[in-house]
C-alpha cells in the first residue's frame, strides 16, 4: 500500500472480517510448521492477522503500514505499529522469524516491487506472501501479477517457494479466496535445509503450477473479464479451457 492513497475507513472495515476468519484458519498451520515466536506484518492495515497471531500466543509482533491507517481501528496495541511509506525500504532493529505481506504488493508501483521483496527478505528467513493476480478488482491495483512473477524475485534473493497453504485451504469457506489463490511461503534456502517439514513441502511444490485461479474469482469477475483473462493464459491452458467450458474446436 502506498502513502497518500485513498484507503478509507470503509476500505479497511471491508477487509477485517475476511482477514480475521482466514487468519484463524491459517495461523495454526503456520505455528505447526514453523513455530514463529516473532512476527512482522508489512502492510498490516488494521492488523487482523497480527491480532490472530496474538490470540494464538505469539505476542512479539510488529505492524508496519502508512499514515492512511486509522489507529483507532487497530486490532492490536498501537505501540506495536510503525508508520512507514512502503515504497521505501524498511529496516528493523531486530530480526523476526516470520515476515508476512498479504495483498499489499499489487498496491505498490511496479518499480517498487523489488523494494518490497528486499524489505521482507531482510526481516525474516520465512515470508508469508500473497498479492493480487491480473484482473483483480480493487483499490489502487497498480501491479497485479501472476504468482511466478513474485516467486522469481524471491528466488533471486535465495528464497524458495513452498506451496503448502493453498492446497490445505482451497475449499475452506472461512478462508477468503484471494488468500487460497495467492498465498505462498518463501523460505531462505539455508533455513529450508535445516527444517525438514518445510523442506518436504518445498519438494512437493511444482514451480510450473504456481499460477492458479480460484473459481470464486471467476464468479466475481463475470464472463466478460473472464474471457479476457483466458486470452492472457498460456496457449495450452487457453486451449484446454475453451475445449472444456466453451465447447470450441481447437
Amino acid at each position: 500500500m502506498m502513502q497518500k492513497q485513498p484507503y478509507s475507513e470503509n476500505f479497511f472495515k471491508s477487509q477485517r472480517d475476511g482477514s480475521r476468519s482466514s487468519a484463524q484458519v491459517i495461523i495454526p498451520m503456520l505455528i505447526d510448521l514453523i513455530q514463529p515466536p516473532r512476527v512482522i506484518d508489512i502492510g498490516c492495515g488494521v492488523g487482523g492477522w497480527l491480532a490472530a497471531f496474538s490470540e494464538a500466543g505469539i505476542t512479539r509482533i510488529r505492524g508496519v503500514d502508512g499514515s492512511y491507517v486509522n489507529r483507532e481501528l487497530l486490532f492490536f496495541p498501537e505501540e506495536f505499529f510503525t508508520e512507514h511509506d512502503l515504497r521505501e525500504p524498511y529496516h528493523d532493529s531486530q530480526q523476526y522469524d516470520l515476515a508476512i505481506s498479504l495483498e499489499v504488493g499489487e498496491h505498490l508501483p511496479a518499480e517498487k516491487a523489488d523494494t518490497l521483496v528486499d524489505t521482507l527478505t531482510g526481516l525474516a528467513p520465512v515470508v508469508l506472501f500473497s498479492a493480487a493476480i491480473p484482473y483483480t478488482a480493487g483499490v489502487n491495483q497498480l501491479n497485479d501479477q501472476w504468482q511466478d512473477y513474485w516467486a522469481e524475485k524471491f528466488q533471486q534473493r535465495g528464497y524458495l517457494a513452498v506451496d503448502y497453504i493453498r492446497k490445505e485451504v482451497w475449499n475452506n469457506p472461512a478462508v477468503a479466496f484471494w488468500y487460497a489463490q495467492n498465498m505462498l511461503l518463501y523460505v531462505r534456502e539455508d533455513y529450508l535445509q535445516s527444517h525438514p517439514p518445510l523442506l518436504r513441502e518445498h519438494e512437493k511444490t511444482s514451480l510450473n503450477q504456481l499460477n492458479i485461479l480460484h473459481p470464486q474469482m471467476l464468479t466475481d469477475m463475470g464472463l466478460t473479464r473472464w474471457f479476457m483473462l483466458v486470452k492472457r493464459l498460456p496457449f495450452t491452458v487457453n486451449r484446454l479451457i475453451k475445449k472444456r467450458f466453451i465447447g470450441r474446436k481447437v
